[in-house]
């Protein structure tokens, strides 16, 4: 799977562990920074990476941030992006299930690392359910069911 990653400085850490990991399983990362724990301003990084999940170039992104709150807002700008702030596997679970979430927002401050991996690893294993949950994801993207 292709996957966008875009972090500001207070998810760095978590970010680059997270890719270590996505690489070894052999998925193709997309890193678009930050690129260091140096302070940035994190639109300048989340963005680019939901754009390019918008476009199909990536089919899952994931960024980070010390809380994950504002990631995910920027994210969910950009039309096509269901992003979801997960702080646990359940979350996770029900994000993919139930609203077909292309986006995974983390918050490096609010989880441990083992937590957020397992997170990931849900996000990207867990199908969307379909059914129900298919007229919703059309209200949500402003299409026709």
């Amino acid at each position: 799977m292709k996957i966008a990653l875009g972090s500001d400085h207070a998810g760095f850490r978590y970010k680059t562990a997270i890719r270590a990991v996505l690489e070894a399983a052999g998925h193709e990362v997309r890193d678009f920074g930050t690129n260091s724990e140096e302070a940035c301003d994190y639109p300048v990084y989340i963005r680019p990476a939901a754009e390019a999940v918008a476009r199909g170039e990536c089919e899952r992104g994931i960024v980070l941030g010390g809380s994950g709150n504002g990631e995910a807002m920027v994210a969910n700008r950009i039309r096509g992006i269901r992003c979801a702030l997960c702080w646990d596997e359940t979350s996770a679970r029900f994000a993919r299930l139930h609203n077909d979430a292309n986006v995974l927002s983390l918050g490096q401050r609010m989880v441990s690392l083992d937590t957020a991996l397992a997170v990931v690893r849900l996000f990207l294993e867990v199908p969307f359910e379909g059914g129900r949950h298919v007229k919703r994801i059309h209200l949500i993207d402003q299409r026709e069911p």
